[in-house]
Order: structure tokens, then sequence, then C-alpha cells
């Protein structure tokens, strides 16, 4: 791998993002969404979980809803108005067959050519241990995109097979190989974050607005300096 970043392909119009979490794709990622989306590209979000285990002050129950609210939002700063959460269980999603199916079923109801996930290594950065429901959901993901293609592989799900899935693009990975010039998404992405204010209170006692703008910007600007000095959003791209 080279230090510089290649751009990111754009000869595609379809998309699928798919993450454990209400607010994965905040992290980072929305910025590049924003980028696509006023470019005329379809994006849309897969959500494994309803986030209902990520608020200690909040009951599973109260929580889920206001996670929901929050992601849709959230996805709408940044132009994505399909939103779709499946049920599985927040902190103890399952990497197996059933996640598969789900995810594939998913895929093939989307028919992308972009699929987009969250790291799924062990750590962040080498040090910072990362959530099973990261990796379980990362990993079937990448997994799902074979199963999608093959028609007798989960025989029972409707929509017609789809092998048209040209790359799978990993964000928040310590190996990057592409990037998004961000310039004109960058505010944008950080609103989208700001939208989870009840989690993001919830996880710090920094002023909301205030986490979101330093977070999102200091990522993409230590992002650009593989990048030709632009803010970026980087990936790690698989050829499919």
């Amino acid at each position: 791998m080279t230090d510089q970043l290649e751009p990111m392909p754009d000869d595609w119009q379809r998309a699928l993002a798919i993450v454990a979490h209400p607010d994965d794709l905040e992290y980072g990622c929305a910025a590049a969404v924003a980028v696509w989306t006023d470019a005329g590209r379809e994006v849309s979000y897969l959500i494994a979980s309803r986030g209902e285990a990520g608020i200690d002050t909040l009951a599973p129950a109260v929580a889920g809803p206001v996670r929901e609210r929050e992601e849709r939002a959230s996805a709408a700063v940044v132009g994505v108005a399909d939103v779709e959460f499946l049920d599985h269980r927040d902190g103890v999603i399952e990497y197996g067959v059933a996640l598969r199916r789900d995810l594939a079923a998913a895929i093939r109801r989307h028919r992308p050519e972009l699929v987009i996930t969250l790291n799924f290594a062990d750590t962040w950065e080498g040090t910072y241990w990362n959530t099973p429901d990261h990796v379980a959901v990362g990993r079937a993901t990448m997994d799902a995109v074979g199963d999608a293609g093959n028609r007798w592989i989960f025989p029972e799900i409707e929509a017609e097979p789809w092998n048209g899935v040209r790359w799978v693009a990993v964000n928040g990975t310590d190996s990057p190989t592409h990037a998004v010039d961000v310039t004109s998404g960058l505010e944008r992405g950080v609103r989208s974050l700001q939208e989870h204010r009840s989690y993001i209170e919830a996880l710090t006692d920094e002023d909301p607005e205030t986490y979101a703008r330093d977070l999102i910007e200091g990522y993409v600007k230590d992002s650009a300096k593989r990048f030709g000095d632009r803010p970026a959003v980087t990936f790690r791209l698989f050829p499919r």
C-alpha cells in the first residue's frame, strides 16, 4: 500500500451502507455520503440494531426509539431518506447464518454497486479494542455480498440474486487505500453527528455541538495529509 490515498471510484449509482448501530456512520463517513448524494447518487442505510443498549441512563425500550429518531434525522442531513433497522439486539449481535441472511436479503433488495461497512478488525488504531457488534456486522457484510449473488444460498429470499456489487468500502480502518474529498460535505457531516444529541450527552460532558465538530474536523484534517491536503474520509476498498 502506498502512502498516498487513491480517490474512491465514482462510476456508480447506488450504495448500501451496513453498520451495527445508529451513529456508526456519523463518526466520519457521513461527510462522504453528503458528497455522493449531492452528485445524484442513491445511498441507503441498513442498521443491524436500534442502539437500544447504548445509553446507560435510558432503558432499552426508551433508548431504542430515541436513537432511531436521531438516526433518521442524521441521515436526512446528508441526503439519505431510506433508513432501515433490523432487530438484532444491541450489544450482543451474533455473527452467523441469521445475520448473513438478513444482510444478503437487503443487498438483493437494494441492488447496490457499492457496499459500505465499518472497521471490523479487533482494534481501532491497533490500540483500542473494537466492539463485538462492529466485528460481527462488518464480517457478515463481507460474506453477505457473496451470499447475495448465489441463488443456492438462502433460496428462501424472494428477491432475485444480485451479483452487481463492485466494491466493498470499509470506513474507520487502520489501513485505508482510498478517500473522498469532503470539502463540500464537511459541514453536513458535522451536523449529521450533532443530531445524535441524546447519545452524545450520555457519552461525554462536552457540549454535543462542540464535541461533534472537533471530532469530525480533526478526523478529516488528519486524513488530508495523505490526500493532497484535502479534507478526506478514508476507506479500505475491496474490489469484487
